[in-house]
């Protein structure tokens, strides 16, 4: 199991800056930078304090109008608002009871929260429950919520105003005439000088020290299995806007990653159809040849037995005539053997010659037989590699037009969404894998 982290962290805000901020923690917008906040779960979020109707520079005004507040000597851009985000990780509060024991978690953070500026001081508190957490749905398989609250204060600190040397009553100098409540950031959160063991001074930066107060009360209220936030951290807190940004700029990388392979996919396609159809072209051209060789052997072999069949009188005509006073003997050695002989030769010649042009055909119809299967078998790779590349083109164009329809935004974070979908299904396959293989092991020591 990963660690849980709680963290604090602080913005500062000046009056006409804070406006963006307000729409977005009082959730003020039709439509957010952040694609993950879902506006049907937002009357989940909680309120642990809220201005009613005012804006936040509305309530400040009427503070400053009621004498609660001072901004005396302060420049007209000087940062006034502080927003405190405090946040841990999604799967801490699943792990203990979702939206429940997030409320409770949060309620304790907004009593810290009181402590650190003073009730009167805090403007609104909001616990964020809209916020969809797309690694942990899709790895659950059901909508999971990252929970975590803002607290938008007034950083004041008291403040004693001195008699000045213009005073007409000398007694008076340099003595208190008053305490105001100055709203002061940098008087709020001054780091702080120590001394450690050895005698050495060290300067130790104020959030990190609230980080040390927020982790420390929320221990003490019983909250545990979380670890305080990296103590001298260095990473980077982006804005929503810079973070999606840069998600969108790798989506846009991987999309067109993607768009690339499809390409070479399809010249691929392209290029395999080109050698199919050359294939099935010398295919088709080799078959021709063999039916013409057929056609050209068939009549010789026909001839041949034609030959034979109309030549036998011809052979019985060589037959010489015995002489009269000649005997049977010499009859048979001298001229009817050397005959027989010559006969025998002629006739064992051309059933040779029958035999080997059979042999020929037999083969060229096996030849042609298989440049027959070989050219169906790649006419028909060809036809479905064209009905694949048809689907592709089509797919494609789809594509397009969803688009155009849809916007690329959106399409692109559905495009993400499933491929996180995917890596965490490959990933419980993993998981799961390896559980099996442990399993297999240890039933296999268990019967040894």
């Amino acid at each position: 199991m990963s660690k849980n982290y709680a963290v604090a962290r602080v913005q500062q805000y000046t009056k006409a800056s804070i406006g963006k901020s307000e729409r977005h923690i009082e959730r003020k917008n039709q439509n957010y930078e952040n694609m993950n906040v879902d506006l049907s779960q937002t009357p989940r979020n909680v309120h642990f304090q809220s201005c009613g109707d005012l804006t936040y520079n509305a309530t400040l005004d009427k503070m400053i109008e009621e004498g609660t507040v001072s901004l005396r000597g302060l420049k007209p851009d000087a940062k006034l608002f502080d927003e405190m985000i405090f946040d841990v990780n999604t799967a801490y509060f699943e792990e203990h009871g979702g939206y429940d024991y997030a409320c409770r978690f949060y309620e304790e953070v907004f009593r810290f929260a009181q402590k650190e500026y003073c009730p009167e001081n805090i403007l609104s508190a909001v616990m964020h429950a809209d916020e969809l957490n797309s690694a942990l749905t899709e790895k659950l398989g059901y909508p999971v919520y990252h929970y975590h609250l803002h607290v938008v204060a007034l950083p004041v600190v008291e403040k004693e105003i001195r008699y000045s040397k213009r005073c007409k009553d000398p007694a008076l100098v340099g003595k208190v005439k008053e305490v105001i409540h100055q709203v002061s950031h940098s008087k709020k959160w001054a780091s702080q000088k120590v001394t450690d063991e050895d005698g050495k001074s060290h300067i130790i930066k104020s959030y990190s020290l609230l980080q040390d107060r927020f982790f420390e009360h929320m221990r003490d209220a019983g909250f545990e299995d979380f670890e305080r936030g990296e103590r001298g951290s260095t990473a980077q807190h982006l804005s929503v806007t810079e973070f999606k940004v840069k998600q969108e700029q790798q989506r846009l990388a991987d999309i067109t990653d993607e768009k690339l392979a499809a390409i070479d996919a399809l010249d691929r396609l392209a290029e395999e159809e080109i050698q199919k159809q050359e294939a099935l072209t010398k295919l088709e051209q080799q078959a021709k040849k063999a039916e013409k060789k057929l056609d050209s052997v068939v009549p010789v072999v026909q001839d041949a037995e034609t030959f034979a069949r109309n030549n036998i009188s011809y052979f019985e005509d060589l037959i010489p005539e015995a002489g009269a006073l000649e005997s049977a003997k010499g009859y048979r050695e001298h001229k009817i053997m050397p005959l027989v002989q010559k006969l025998k030769e002629k006739f064992l010649g051309l059933y040779r010659t029958i035999l080997d042009l059979k042999k020929r055909l037999e083969s060229l119809q096996k030849s042609l037989s298989k440049a027959e299967r070989d050219r169906d078998h790649y006419k028909s790779k060809f036809e479905q590699e064209q009905e694949k590349t048809a689907l592709l083109q089509e797919d494609a164009a789809d594509l397009s037009r969803v688009k155009r329809a849809l916007g690329p935004d959106k399409i692109n974070s559905v495009i993400a969404f499933e491929r996180e979908r995917d890596a965490a299904r490959e990933a419980e396959q993993a998981e799961l894998e390896r559980q099996r293989k442990l399993a297999r092991k240890r039933h296999e020591r268990d019967a040894r």
